[in-house]
């Protein structure tokens, strides 16, 4: 007994420092973690200055500038539009978080440089695509995209040229959400295509900076041998229609007649003024015949005589 409580006491204190040993671990490996992260925010601090050469070029910048001022003011005094932005790079590296405008602002001439970024919606034409459907029919559509740059640093920082970047990028937009698409639903659900491009654009361009603000599709142009079936299909189910009506109007005439002979099968005065007012039409043409058969009754007393 005594030695079985032993053995369990040790098995205790094995997993104890087991269970102590993984805590430590966990620990060490959780400060370990936060310490590269500490380190890798003062590289980003210590990346993001300067420099010791690069603070030495602006003061000699600012020398130069305070030395030759009257001079040097028509070239530190910048101004930007309302529509625009200004994005200054001192020493390649991006001044401040923000852009700067609309206005005056102030750059450094030998350190310096700044891009302006128009900040005014911009629309351009996707050219005609030739999208092969979900159906196997091959369609040539077009459309138009408006958009924006709501971010002025990212689009100069993140890529190399925003508007040609999103043009292509419309193009392959267009063609991928075709190509999940009937042609019934190309032909009829063009509001739904363009809220479908509108996302994926905005999503795909919004590291750019860009505001996808609205996508349309203009036309969609199909074959012309795909025309003449259509238009064929077309006037057979109009045919088909014309033929359903005659035949509908046929039937209520014939009924309508039907309950006019019984009227007048209960009058056989009624007979002969319906006789009487078909003459009476026929007549109103002076340039008609008229045949008009008299009844074998009338001439009976005549024959008699």
């Amino acid at each position: 007994m005594i030695s079985t409580t032993s053995s369990t006491a040790n098995m205790v204190t094995t997993q104890g420092k087991l269970e102590i040993n993984s805590t430590d671990n966990v620990q060490g490996a959780r400060e370990a973690s936060q310490s590269d992260v500490v380190s890798c925010r003062s590289a980003d601090k210590t990346s993001s200055g300067l420099g010791c050469f690069g603070w030495i070029l602006v003061i000699v910048s600012l020398l130069f500038i305070g030395a030759t001022f009257p001079l040097t003011i028509f070239m530190c005094v910048k101004i930007v539009k309302e529509y625009e932005r200004a994005v200054i790079f001192r020493l390649g590296r991006i001044a401040d978080r923000k852009a700067k405008g609309p206005g005056l602002f102030f750059v450094i001439p030998c350190t310096d440089n700044f891009v302006k970024v128009d900040l005014r919606t911009v629309s351009f034409d996707i050219p005609p695509q030739e999208i092969l459907t979900k159906d196997s029919v091959t369609v040539c559509v077009d459309g138009v995209v408006y958009f924006r740059i709501q971010c002025p640093i990212s689009s100069v920082a993140n890529v190399t040229n925003a508007h040609s970047s999103t043009r292509l990028l419309a193009q392959t937009t267009l063609r991928n959400v075709l190509g999940t698409k009937n042609l019934a639903e190309v032909l009829s659900d063009r509001e739904g295509i363009s809220h479908s491009m509108q996302e994926s654009l905005d999503e795909a361009t919004d590291a750019w900076g860009i505001k996808v603000e609205r996508v349309e599709i203009k036309d969609v142009k199909l074959p012309q041998q795909l025309q003449r079936a259509m238009a064929a299909e077309a006037e057979a189910s109009r045919e088909a229609r014309a033929k359903i009506i005659a035949a509908e109007g046929e039937m209520k005439a014939s009924r309508a007649l039907k309950e006019a002979s019984l009227v007048i099968s209960e009058s056989p005065s009624g007979l002969q003024l319906r006789y009487l007012q078909t003459l009476n039409s026929i007549a109103a043409e002076k340039n008609s015949t008229i045949v008009f058969p008299l009844p074998m009754d009338m001439l009976q007393s005549f024959m008699r005589k």
